[in-house]
């Protein structure tokens, strides 16, 4: 259980989370995430990774009980594993495939929203639930899956949206059945991989600098409300109400 690095076929890294219940993960599980990434980019023998997750769902962000029982040093902590974990994502020195499946919440709309190419399971679900959990984020992210309006109809709604929907807006390459989600990862990985090594880590390069956002500026950007909501209190208010039936 944690994160794992594998090689299922020769010049893709298969990095993999497994944090049951629900790949909510610490802070350590953020860091652990970002250097099993930068590593997996830095091997010379690497032409793509595919990050996938076992369980339940994808990722269901960050892991509440640790900010409610941690204190402010769990929310300076997440803040800086999440940033980390997103940024090792889109900095990856070659193309990152994002397998998802069941659900992708919150930070896992970080990580496959900086993802460059998502494969996703006909049961795939992406939100942020993050305005009824007391925290703030990862817009930067949902913006890159979905036009304006809609990312923000679905941030301040707290609704999710299928793999299907995101097929039609071009965010998701591709919807499979959940059985076949992992063979479909790694179909496109292989097809990537079987590109010349120095150019595809040029032409990355060349993508992310030619982006029209800054994603680390403008997600770092976000984190400072997400603190000042932590500050203020209102993000514990929101907290204790989580998993709660509301009156």
């Amino acid at each position: 259980m944690g994160v794992s690095t594998s090689s299922p076929e020769k010049g893709i890294s298969l990095v993999a989370v497994d944090v049951p219940p629900v790949n909510a993960l610490p802070v350590s599980g953020w860091f652990a995430l970002a250097d099993a990434v930068r590593a997996a980019g830095r091997d010379p023998g690497t032409r793509c990774v595919v990050l996938a997750a076992e369980g339940r769902g994808f990722n269901a962000g960050v892991d509440i009980k640790e900010l409610q029982t941690q204190g402010p040093g769990a929310l300076v902590g997440v803040n800086r594993g999440c940033f980390e974990a997103f940024a090792a994502v889109y900095e990856c020195e070659v193309p990152v495939v994002a397998a998802v499946h069941g659900f992708c919440l919150g930070g896992g709309v970080g990580l496959a929203g900086n993802a460059d190419l998502i494969v996703a399971s006909e049961d795939a679900v992406f939100g942020l639930p993050e305005l009824d959990r007391g925290a703030l984020g990862a817009a930067t992210h949902l913006a890159r899956l979905v036009p304006q309006h809609l990312m923000r109809a679905l941030y301040f709604t707290s609704r999710t949206v299928t793999a299907a929907e995101l097929h039609t807006h071009g965010s998701v390459w591709r919807v499979v059945r959940r059985e076949e989600l992992r063979a479909a990862a790694l179909e496109v990985a292989r097809e990537i991989a079987a590109k010349d090594g120095e150019l595809l880590r040029l032409a990355k390069a060349a993508l992310n600098g030619i982006d029209p956002v800054d994603v680390r500026r403008s997600y770092r950007f976000e984190q400072g409300f997400t603190f000042e909501a932590s500050v203020s209190g209102v993000a514990d208010r929101v907290r204790e109400t989580f998993g709660k039936e509301r009156g």
